[in-house]
């Protein structure tokens, strides 16, 4: 009874034990717990007593049919009748107590029950009963109850009241008794009723089951509700309903409650069952049906009268109480005239927004030069081949290149975080704020990622800033930084306020050069809409791309930038006048996609996904699916095909490792039913897995040996000596848990030859799924090859002090700028705590980057070892191809009237795709790019022939806009079919002569 107390202003002179016993437990229990409860905001308004509820289930109270002439009276006439029943299962402290060593209550509501009511309504067809797992009361008399109640709510302390009555303290001591299921309890009425009209009875519930009662307290305060919720979803449950007659009333008194009726006077006699079924008590509307009901014992016929002065004080107490409780609550007065049916609705859904978060968690835009045209980036993955997108998709009329841009939306969550609905104008006041800049001159250069172990103990490990001869006070003019925009409202495009026009660059040259970095817009819908630079790359005064005398300078030219940014997405969001907290965002501006349909073998959101793990913030599946976890990791290196003709030899159609073949796949995918069953293709799947570079080699492999998958270079090719364990890609320690699963054949054989079910647009993607998919689709198409540095982020990215949560960006607070890392950089000092590797800023991202990009993407090509392939290893393929269908071949594969021997030859024919920019001087080469960029190929996706054993049924095809550039490709092309020699290697390889190869590799292959 420790929750029994009162700070309720309510005259506590009103109590007198000695004349009202009655009425003063009304106003102890009802007008000063009760009342007092509420008014300190108790919500919703619960009973005084039994106030923790474990459950409601729906029951039968079920009439013998076999019950003997002088039992038949009342309730029990109506032999094998079945009553409707409501349970509700309680304990007699607070919700927020434990169940351990409480006093249980049952209370039991049959409905259709003919006869006149004591209580309320006579007509009602409800009828009640209320026990507890004891099988005595605690006092004797109502005037006993009020004393002991006054003790504690009106004195304030129970103790004085409890020495002078030990048997009560003995008894409270006794019912503090553990239980291990309320199931497994026996129930008693502890107060006599009249049994027709001149027997008297109390009643008994005995459970079907016992279990031994725990030791100790569980873990789980609420483990009897737990238990409840689990028994009753895997069976039915059962208790007897006894009758104890009252047969010498010298030892059955009917006004001394702590008295217990004797069994071996008057053993129980079972009259009734009651069954409750296999139900979800945590159905919806359940508990709350449950607990808007209300017992009393005098809601019963006058057969079944209570008897006793306590019980007189129930019907007075236990009316007012429902009656308040049910008045606050907003519930109508009254019984029910029918039971609640046994439901399992749909579950309710919390729609309160308490906090949005903007998705996708880093968005990546990308430059185009083209002038207004743009389109949106992926928002979903792997979706089917799109033959209806037209042909030069990604450029406009004139031929330039659109640029890509980053959408961003706003999810709102409830307080379990699931998602509640996108938001929009149309149900929120929202106002978005980006802040992007370009970093890139005033930060550090790049040679190699400061985090492998190559880079701890290398010579020259401490990286100089770029544009050194820049004063410290000067620097700062090294940043593009125009501030933040903000924008809102729908379909708002345009206006000078939105664009990110007023940031300059100034290093040598006497004036700062204004250098846009974009803009932002919104669409029809309210999101917003990030668009980027326009590949715009220069140095104010033409200063040099490269210095072929001083190779570090390469990926770090001096008085040079470019207009790829990085930063903040912000918004506020006001829901009805209020403000709610918002997660923000990062967008990434990076270089366009020439590919944009290939998937790199290993994605950015692999990369991050492994980050997390490591971190313990997302963990790796039990289990994992083969068409969602395995089969990726698979026919990734088969969409390579299109990008590398290495690739393509291998992995692609009719190839030998072709992963899309369907008889392949059924066996990859295969697992035994049975353990005790063979599994034959074990083995086969051993042998796939151990083709794989392991992410943690032991072995020194050389780069002219790369026979392990994938044949992609490592972070330390170029930079180290060419047998060191980084010089090829690995896979990471999630991807090699994922195939070690696969390999032992615990996972899910969930793959079928039909076509894969993907979804083709992001409308068809369930609500609570669109967030994460948004998450995925940016960086699905990212890459996490070769970081040297890499094409949209770079190595920093697999550090998990970057984050504040899985996919968001560690953001450094405005009033905590960044210090000053000192002249170098090193292993040491990115390593160190609120260092470079921790809270970011806008710009912060893409520092780490080549500058200008045009240079690192026109050298981070394949074939750099002709002699022992001319097409592998390669660097970033899915990003920029380096061997690719053309046109002219395209059109020879889907001519059906040519023979089929030329058809497959042209589908085998692969062309080096930077084979119209060649040039022996590396710094031209790049200057070319630079200046040319927005006319090198674009692979896009093309109709082949279905069902044909050796062409695909989707051919992705370079196209290449008219123009100076795509005649010199057609000029390079026409001399390599027309020379009478046979190609070498270095003709395959795209190397326009064998000085190009040798100055290429001195830049590239710098070996330290």
């Amino acid at each position: 009874m420790d929750h029994m107390n009162s700070d309720s202003p309510t005259n506590k002179s009103c109590v007198d034990c000695s004349t009202d016993p009655i009425e003063s437990l009304k106003t102890m229990f009802v007008d000063m717990v009760q009342a007092g409860r509420i008014g300190k905001g108790q919500c919703p308004a619960m009973r005084p007593v039994f106030l923790k509820p474990h459950g409601i289930a729906a029951a039968e109270f079920i009439i013998r049919e076999d019950l003997p002439e002088n039992l038949r009276i009342g309730l029990f006439a109506h032999l094998g009748k079945r009553y409707p029943t409501w349970i509700r299962f309680s304990s007699d402290t607070t919700p927020t107590s434990t169940d351990f060593k409480s006093t249980l209550g049952i209370g039991i509501k049959l409905f259709e029950v003919d006869g006149k009511k004591l209580l309320g309504n006579p007509d009602a067809s409800t009828f009640d009963f209320l026990m507890q797992n004891f099988d005595a009361f605690f006092v004797d008399t109502a005037k006993d109850m009020c004393e002991f109640t006054k003790a504690g709510v009106v004195d304030g302390n129970y103790d004085p009241y409890l020495k002078d009555h030990p048997k009560t303290s003995e008894l409270l001591d006794a019912m503090a008794k553990p239980v291990a299921s309320v199931l497994s309890s026996a129930y008693w009425s502890g107060l006599p009723f009249k049994f027709g009209e001149s027997q008297f009875v109390k009643y008994k519930l005995e459970p079907n089951f016992y279990l031994d009662p725990p030791n100790h307290s569980p873990n789980d305060p609420s483990y009897l509700g737990a238990d409840l919720v689990a028994r009753l979803k895997k069976s039915e449950a059962r208790f007897r309903f006894m009758i104890q007659l009252r047969t010498d009333p010298d030892q059955m008194p009917l006004d001394e409650a702590t008295v217990v009726w004797s069994e071996d006077l008057s053993p129980p006699i079972h009259v009734a069952d009651i069954v409750i079924p296999i139900q979800d008590i945590e159905a919806r509307g359940q508990a709350e049906y449950g607990e808007n009901l209300a017992m009393n014992i005098w809601r019963v016929t006058a057969d079944h009268e209570p008897v006793g002065s306590i019980a007189d004080a129930r019907r007075v107490v236990y009316a007012a109480s429902a009656e308040l409780r049910r008045n606050v609550n907003g519930i109508p007065l009254g019984e029910p005239n029918s039971p609640r049916p046994l439901i399992s609705p749909a579950a309710c859904v919390d729609t309160h927004i308490v906090r949005a978060a903007i998705h996708p968690a880093i968005g990546i835009a990308r430059v185009g030069d083209s002038e207004n045209e743009f389109f949106i980036g992926p928002e979903i993955v792997d979706a089917p081949a799109d033959l209806t997108q037209q042909p030069n998709f990604y450029r406009d009329s004139t031929g330039a290149i659109k640029r890509q841009a980053a959408r961003f939306r706003l999810y709102g969550y409830n307080a379990a975080g699931e998602v509640v609905r996108e938001l929009t104008p149309d149900n929120a006041d929202i106002v978005w704020t980006v802040h992007v800049a370009n970093r890139k001159s005033q930060w550090y250069e790049f040679q190699y990622a400061l985090d492998i172990p190559e880079a701890v103990n290398a010579p020259d490990n401490a990286f100089a800033l770029r544009n050194p001869k820049v004063k410290a006070e000067n620097r700062i003019k090294l940043a593009i930084d125009p501030g933040p925009r903000s924008i809102c409202g729908r379909n708002i495009s345009g206006g000078a306020e939105h664009r990110f026009d007023t940031g300059t660059f100034q290093a040598a040259s006497d004036q700062p050069v204004t250098v846009p970095l974009g803009e932002i817009q919104t669409d029809e819908n309210g999101r917003l809409l990030f668009l980027g630079g326009h590949g715009k790359s220069a140095s104010p005064t033409n200063a040099p791309v490269f210095d072929p005398d001083n190779p570090p300078s390469f990926n770090n030219a001096n008085d040079w930038y470019d207009d790829t940014s990085d930063g903040t997405v912000d918004a506020t969001v006001k829901i009805n006048g209020v403000s709610i907290p918002v997660e923000s965002a990062w967008v990434v501006v990076a270089p366009p996609n020439y590919a944009p349909d290939v998937v790199s073998w290993r994605t950015m959101y692999d990369l991050m996904c492994d980050v997390y793990v490591n971190a313990g913030w997302m963990t790796m599946p039990e289990k994992p699916s083969f068409t969602h976890d395995i089969l990726p990791l698979l026919n990734r290196l088969g969409g390579l095909q299109w990008v590398n003709k290495g690739f393509a030899a291998y992995f692609g159609k009719g190839c030998p490792m072709d992963f899309s073949n369907p008889q392949l796949l059924s066996k990859l995918s295969y697992k035994p039913n049975d353990l005790n069953q063979a599994d034959p293709y074990s083995e086969l799947r051993r042998a796939i897995f151990h083709n794989f570079r392991p992410s943690r080699p032991v072995v020194a492999e050389p780069v002219q040996w790369p026979h392990v998958w994938p044949w992609i270079y490592g972070d330390a090719f170029g930079s180290f000596p060419e047998n060191g364990t980084g010089n090829m890609l690995t896979m990471t320690g999630l991807q090699e848990g994922l195939l070690r699963h696969w390999v032992e054949g615990n996972f899910i054989d969930d793959w079928s030859d039909q076509e894969p079910k993907s979804f083709s647009s992001f409308d068809q993607v369930p609500l609570k799924d669109q967030p994460h998919t948004l998450d995925k689709a940016a960086l699905h198409y990212c890459l996490a090859d070769t970081f040297h540095p890499g094409c949209e982020m770079t190595w920093p990215m697999r550090h998990a002090s970057m984050y504040s949560s899985p996919f968001r960006i560690r953001r450094r607070s405005d009033s905590d700028p960044e210090p000053d890392y000192g002249a170098t950089m090193t292993p040491i000092k990115v390593q160190q705590v609120d260092g470079p590797l921790y809270a970011q800023i806008p710009g912060s991202i893409t520092r780490w980057m080549a500058i200008p990009w045009q240079g690192d993407t026109a050298f981070c090509r394949s074939g750099y070892d002709p002699d022992f392939d001319p097409y592998l290893p390669t660097f970033w393929a899915a990003r920029v191809p380096n061997q690719v269908l053309t046109e002219q071949d395209y059109q020879k594969v889907i001519n059906l009237d040519l023979p089929r021997e030329e058809r497959i030859a042209a589908f085998n024919q692969r062309r080096s795709w930077l084979r119209a920019i060649q040039d022996a001087n590396t710094a031209d080469v790049m200057m070319r790019m630079v200046a040319h960029f927005n006319e090198l190929g674009i692979v896009e996706v093309r109709e082949g022939i279905k069902d044909d054993p050796d062409i695909p049924e989707y051919l992705y095809v370079e196209t290449l806009i008219a123009g100076k550039l795509k005649a010199a490709a057609e000029y390079a092309t026409h001399l390599l079919e027309s020379s009478t020699e046979p190609l070498t290697n270095l003709d395959k390889a795209g190397w326009a002569s064998h000085e190009q190869l040798l100055a290429f590799r001195a830049v590239r292959v710098q070996k330290r």
